[in-house]
């Protein structure tokens, strides 16, 4: 009977160890999500994933991409770490109403196979959006036009080589031409359109990727690699609405030191704001219309403290800044914009610092002397004892004071204060007139 029992123990202990040699055995299929702007942070996250991927010999990487574009010098990376990757990589353009456009178009053309969800499109992917400039930023025009000509090298070099339609991908550069998953399966822009990742991979199965036949996908489970701590919080800096708001802690931590200088703390938040934001304007498509509307605006707040405008200047200012709010990113381009629950609270809050605390603290600067020696003069006093050239004591604000006249003055005489020497006050008997 015991050793029954063991065989049975020993059985069941068996089955255990096949089962999840079994599970373990099974192919599984990476998948990162990629949701915002393409900058360093990104390329750095896929060639983890890549590695990732590759250590765990996973049959395939989903990309899945939702993206207005992004740095040129990051798209470059990630199109040079899919081709360079040992394992198959699929760019998954989803959910319902992502695109691909800018950087994303680069990136899509560049995977092993490209995929698109149903409502979704690709192109636009003309370089001042990579650049991440804004239309309103291009600069000199021959620059202009080298960067476009490169860029649609670029492309067409990745079209050439993953074999999908280079007049289209071309297209998309000069003419920033943008067109649906359907017209782009037509056009052979991509290879697939799939409902969601499970059609995905039961499409895949079979399918030749580099010479190599993709087995195993139809039951492969899904390993989700996930960004980093630090990566997530990077990636969230490329927003639109992270950067309008480091743009005015920087405009009112400036504007705020230099209206109390010494507060050293609104010039440090400040600082840091402004070099945030500036790194970020590389990434996003600022437009240079909006932020001179915006510097505008903070000019005719300032203005209006000091001109007789009855807030004329204030509700120019005003109407400057939401406009200019609105007109901050290249929304035709890459699609960025900012939401009214954002801007309105923001031009309220901005008008309302100049008017009362900026205009408070500098108003203040400029007030006449009410404390100190200064204050004295011009004040009177009362003679303690008999006042002459050399010596004598007044009594003023509470306080015992040395005192000299070039007229003799009696005790219990009234007198003017006409200045200060050091710790002594100049006086001049009070007269009648």
């Amino acid at each position: 009977m015991r050793s029954n029992k063991k065989l049975t123990g020993i059985t069941a202990l068996t089955m255990i160890f096949c089962a999840a040699a079994a599970a373990s055995g099974a192919e599984h299929a990476a998948l990162m999500k990629i949701n915002g702007a393409i900058g360093p942070i990104t390329a750095s996250y896929i060639e983890r994933a890549i590695k990732q991927s590759e250590t765990q010999k996973d049959v395939c990487l989903i990309v899945q991409l939702d993206t207005p574009g992004g740095l040129l010098n990051s798209t470059k990376e990630i199109v040079q770490s899919f081709f360079a990757s040992p394992v198959p990589t699929v760019v998954y353009i989803a959910p319902a109403g992502a695109t691909a456009a800018s950087a994303g178009c680069f990136i899509t053309l560049a995977a092993d196979v490209a995929v698109m969800a149903p409502g979704t499109s690709i192109g636009a992917a003309h370089p001042v959006t990579i650049g991440g400039g804004g239309g309103a930023q291009t600069g000199d025009e021959v620059m202009k036009k080298k960067l476009e000509n490169f860029a649609s090298t670029f492309i067409e070099s990745i079209a050439a080589k993953r074999s999908r339609n280079v007049e289209w991908a071309k297209s998309s550069v000069r003419e920033s031409a943008a067109i649906t998953a359907e017209k782009a399966l037509d056009l052979k822009v991509i290879d697939l359109i799939a409902r969601d990742v499970p059609d995905l991979l039961k499409q895949l199965e079979g399918r030749k990727v580099n010479g190599k036949t993709l087995q195993g996908t139809t039951t492969a489970e899904i390993r989700e690699v996930t960004m980093l701590v630090r990566e997530k919080i990077f990636q969230r800096l490329w927003s639109p609405e992270i950067m309008y708001l480091l743009m005015l802690i920087a405009i009112y931590g400036i504007i705020g030191e230099l209206s109390n200088p010494g507060t050293i703390l609104p010039a440090v938040a400040g600082g840091i704001a402004l070099i945030l934001a500036l790194f970020m304007a590389s990434v996003l498509p600022v437009n240079a219309a909006g932020v001179a509307l915006i510097v505008l605006a903070v000019i005719l707040f300032i203005a209006d403290i000091f001109a007789p405008t009855h807030g004329v200047l204030t509700g120019g200012g005003i109407i400057a800044f939401l406009v200019g709010s609105l007109m901050l990113f290249d929304t035709a381009a890459s699609g960025f914009h900012l939401s009214l629950g954002l801007i309105i609270p923001a031009t309220i809050i901005s008008a309302a610092f100049f008017v009362y605390v900026f205009g408070a603290g500098l108003r203040a600067q400029f007030l006449p002397v009410k404390t100190g020696k200064e204050e004295l003069t011009g004040k009177t006093a009362e003679s303690i004892t008999p006042i002459t050239a050399a010596s004598g004591k007044v009594f003023v604000e509470g306080e015992y004071w040395n005192a000299v006249s070039d007229e003799p003055v009696a005790e219990s005489r009234k007198v003017v204060i006409e200045g200060v020497q050091g710790l002594t006050l100049k006086v001049k008997p009070l007269t009648k007139e």
